[in-house]
């Protein structure tokens, strides 16, 4: 991919990227572990992004 990006593209990737982090460990703690996983959880291997 390229260094110079449009904007979208790259607010796009920010919001990808903000995404694919773990549950906190206070909301475990708060939802007595029934939220232990997230689900748009994603890993860069596996998924492509679909941003242009």
């Amino acid at each position: 991919m390229s260094k110079n990006k449009p904007t979208g593209v790259k607010n796009r990737l920010m919001k990808a990227l903000k995404q694919n982090s773990g549950v906190p460990a206070w909301v475990i703690l708060r939802t007595n572990r029934r939220v232990r996983t997230n689900p748009k959880r994603r890993n860069w291997r596996r998924k492509w992004l679909k941003v242009k």
